[in-house]
């Protein structure tokens, strides 16, 4: 897959892409259908798995050449060694998680770096949603309230805050709005936040 096909698919993991370095092991947690790896794999020289949940995404991944283990999230990442990813990738699934604190702390063990992106409820159409009495539904958030994945609403300053208390260091945080940075009032105008970590 190259950048052009990736940044057709999927703008927010072609941006999030320029910051994984070339032949990094890498673990994808919710890899959906494995675009990102198939991409890193195949641009970057990269190496890794993918860890996807869903029945249906498995035979997608296979197709691509992904390795992927099917594993609910939730289970925690016993099965990895402390260090055994140069980069750790959560990309829109850290809030589908029950314990996003635990899991977190988790992906700060087994990874060296850590890419996380998240729908941001702090995006204004949602404010506006709130404010006329009804849960946001977006582009970033597409489900009613009864039927969505997302267990769990962030904003911008939320999980920087909750980065610092699991001892993760905030190396670049950008929010996107169709794939593309937005440089003035980020936390209002992003519809999807996309962080770049370390340990401390």
């Amino acid at each position: 897959m190259t950048f052009e096909q990736l940044s057709v698919l999927r703008p927010d993991l072609a941006f999030i892409a320029h910051w994984v370095r070339e032949q990094s092991q890498v673990l994808d947690l919710g890899c959906g259908d494995g675009v990102m790896l198939d991409y890193l794999q195949t641009d970057k020289n990269c190496s890794g798995y993918g860890v996807e949940i869903d029945d249906e995404q498995i035979p997608k991944c296979v197709a691509r050449n992904v390795s992927v283990i099917q594993q609910d999230l939730n289970g925690g990442l016993a099965m990895f060694e402390d260090n055994a990813f140069d980069t750790v990738l959560c990309l829109s699934a850290l809030q589908m998680v029950k314990d996003v604190e635990g899991t977190l702390r988790e992906i700060a063990r087994v990874g060296r770096e850590v890419m996380v992106s998240f729908p941001n409820f702090a995006y204004w159409p949602h404010r506006v949603a709130l404010l006329r009495g009804r849960m946001p539904v977006s582009r970033s958030l597409p489900y009613q309230w009864y039927d969505t994945p997302n267990l769990r609403c962030a904003t911008i300053r939320d999980f920087e805050a909750l980065a610092n208390q699991v001892g993760l260091e905030v190396l670049e945080c950008v929010a996107l709005k169709d794939g593309k940075p937005v440089r003035y009032l980020p936390n209002w105008r992003g519809s999807l936040a996309v962080f770049r970590l370390r340990k401390k």
